[in-house]
């Protein structure tokens, strides 16, 4: 039996949103490739040649959303938790008393730009199971940061 992929609703949309610009995209490509591929007498064309690659490349793409949507959970993020799941926005206090905030959710949605770190990366795998006042250290290439949980919900 196969693990469930666990998403936020706004992780799910999101990757059901690519979902469908790359079929949008599949179609676009399979049209171009239908118009130029009439070869001459030294073969086929190299521009049908580059748009079959990249309908490769988009075919696998489709496949791995399909299969990461085959079988979701969808997570809620209520704040009734008393320690660090997937799901959770956690506060914490890093070593030199700055405050962020992130977000822990799988390697499907993760996305450090907006604060929302994997539950496989280091600092996630330190928080996972963690309670508000607990310290974790995680090693980084400055050297090892050691931070305090704030809050979770």
């Amino acid at each position: 039996m196969s693990q469930k992929n666990l998403l936020t609703q706004e992780g799910y949309n999101s990757l059901v949103e690519q979902l469908n610009d790359l079929k949008k995209k599949q179609e676009h490509l399979i049209s171009q490739i239908e118009d130029v591929a009439q070869p001459d007498e030294s073969g086929e064309d190299g521009l049908a040649t580059q748009l079959k690659e990249e309908l490769e490349v988009v075919n696998d793409k489709i496949d791995s959303l399909e299969s990461a949507l085959e079988d979701v959970s969808i997570i809620n993020g209520d704040c009734k938790r008393n320690q660090v799941e997937v799901g959770c926005t956690v506060k914490i206090k890093i070593s030199d008393n700055s405050i962020k905030q992130f977000s822990i959710v799988t390697n499907l949605e993760a996305d450090p730009n907006v604060n929302k770190i994997s539950d496989q990366s280091p600092l996630g795998v330190a928080l996972l199971g963690k309670k508000i006042n607990d310290k974790v250290e995680v090693s980084a290439p400055a050297g090892k940061i050691t931070y305090k949980i704030v809050s979770i919900c």
